[in-house]
């Protein structure tokens, strides 16, 4: 695949040019990875087809992977720094991380071949890239679903009154999770997503009535709260979690009919998340002061607790199953790209897919009993992967597609200042992130690793 090819694919005839004059037309500009141009190949035959996704499915997977654990972290971040600090972060973050979507959005429109982060690092880098970026972004897909699985089993807890062993919840969520991992594609996974997208949306609505309700707390909220650098950082880190989506952006984007309706997906996914985020973590912390949980579900009675809980189960479950199915196609997409297996029903290709569900759901399992605090694996989550992810890597995306062309214009000099801006912003949460989430592992009594105890 010549540079030439990818530009005809992408603008037709002739040079690639920009909105704002500027042009690429030579090979250093259009640099071809070792991959082919398209993850899926052609799909004019095959059993199996993957490019069937509308911009709103996109959108609802989107807000499935996203919005589930990252809204239930938020109360208590405002309870640790005030509501005022809070809501400046929550929308301040909120749009960074819209801008920094719509980048993706754009290197992947440059580079169509693209269907992870993965695949970005061998645009940056080379096969070193490559091999660097895929590993941390199975890393960071473990460690999201683990979070679900911990999720999961204070959700068994609080329902059933601690009812057995929490490593046994663990291996039931485990379990649920590699079957509903079992479909190949994403439109099959999406449907399961709506459901999700309800039951997160009726969890947090119920929790907000019944802490306006039973007013757990008579305080008033503090507008603002004086507090230590490692508690602040500590919630900037769970309000960058809230937002930690975007690896899974290029598989979504891969798997749309038409890729272009990609920033209406965006806008979907942000738009409700900002809103929610906000109005979500205002009232319950209102109402549940500075007692408030993490999860958020638990601030409310012990009726109401459990039944908000009941409601969010899907979405614990199949958010959870959104990562790991991006997860595991990543290294399904890596292994057999380019062959007849990855359009086929054969027992290779439905065994390999087995093996490689049930073995990322063991090590997420593995993870979540290590670290059974939720706020404490967020907070790590965060700082170890978000901050390079949601934040970082897209400033040097940009930085890489305009080399150059920095500072040709007055407009392309602001957008350089605002994606090194982004640059920094991810090297921040990630250096400070990680002291003080490892402050934070280390200093934390709520139970032991592989541990029975009630972690509700």
């Amino acid at each position: 695949m010549s540079p030439a090819d990818i530009k005809d694919v992408e603008n037709g005839p002739g040079p690639i040019v920009e909105e704002d004059g500027a042009t690429w037309e030579n090979e250093h500009d259009l640099k071809v990875p070792s991959v082919e141009k398209d993850p899926f190949g052609s799909e004019a035959v095959g059993e199996v087809h993957y490019k069937t996704l509308e911009w709103w499915q996109s959108g609802v997977l989107m807000i499935a992977e996203t919005v589930s654990l990252g809204v239930l972290s938020l109360p208590a971040t405002v309870a640790a720094i005030g509501l005022i600090p809070a809501v400046i972060l929550i929308v301040g973050l909120g749009i960074v991380a819209t801008y920094s979507g719509y980048v993706i959005g754009q290197f992947r429109a440059r580079y169509p071949f693209i269907h992870s982060m993965a695949d970005a690092g061998d645009v940056l880098m080379g096969p070193l890239g490559r091999h660097f970026i895929e590993a941390a972004q199975l890393i960071f897909f473990m460690f999201a679903s683990g979070s679900h699985l911990v999720t999961f089993t204070v959700m068994m807890n609080t329902i059933t009154d601690h009812g057995t062993c929490s490593v046994v919840f663990g291996v039931v969520g485990l379990a649920l999770s590699f079957v509903f991992s079992l479909p190949r594609t994403m439109k099959n996974v999406s449907w399961f997503a709506m459901t999700c997208f309800v039951s997160i949306f009726s969890a947090v609505m119920i929790t907000m009535i019944g802490v306006g309700i039973e007013r757990p707390s008579h305080a008033p909220m503090q507008l603002t709260r004086p507090t230590t650098f490692v508690k602040g950082f500590s919630a900037v880190t769970n309000i960058a979690f809230a937002y930690c989506g975007h690896p899974a952006f290029f598989g979504f984007i891969a798997e749309m009919k038409h890729p272009k309706d990609f920033p209406k997906s965006l806008c979907m996914l942000q738009g409700f998340e900002i809103i929610l985020y906000t109005v979500a973590s205002a009232v319950i912390y209102r109402y549940a002061g500075q007692d408030v949980k993490s999860p958020a579900l638990g601030s409310a009675g012990p009726v109401v607790r459990k039944v908000a809980y009941g409601v969010a189960i899907p979405t614990i479950v199949i958010a959870g199953v959104v990562l790991g199915h991006v997860a595991i196609k990543n290294v399904y997409v890596r292994i057999f790209r380019g062959t007849d297996i990855m359009h086929t029903r054969s027992a290779r290709s439905i065994g390999a897919w087995i093996g490689l569900a049930a073995a990322y759901w063991v090590i997420a399992w593995i993870i979540a009993e290590s670290i059974p605090v939720f706020s404490d694996l967020v907070s790590l989550i965060s700082a170890l992967f978000a901050s390079w992810f949601s934040f970082g890597l897209p400033g040097i995306f940009w930085l890489y597609l305009y080399r150059g062309q920095y500072f040709t214009t007055w407009r392309r000099t602001l957008l350089t200042l605002t994606n090194v801006g982004l640059f920094l912003i991810g090297a921040t949460i990630c250096v400070c992130g990680l002291w003080v989430s490892g402050l934070a592992i280390h200093d934390d009594t709520g139970g032991g690793s592989f541990s029975c105890a009630n972690n509700a």
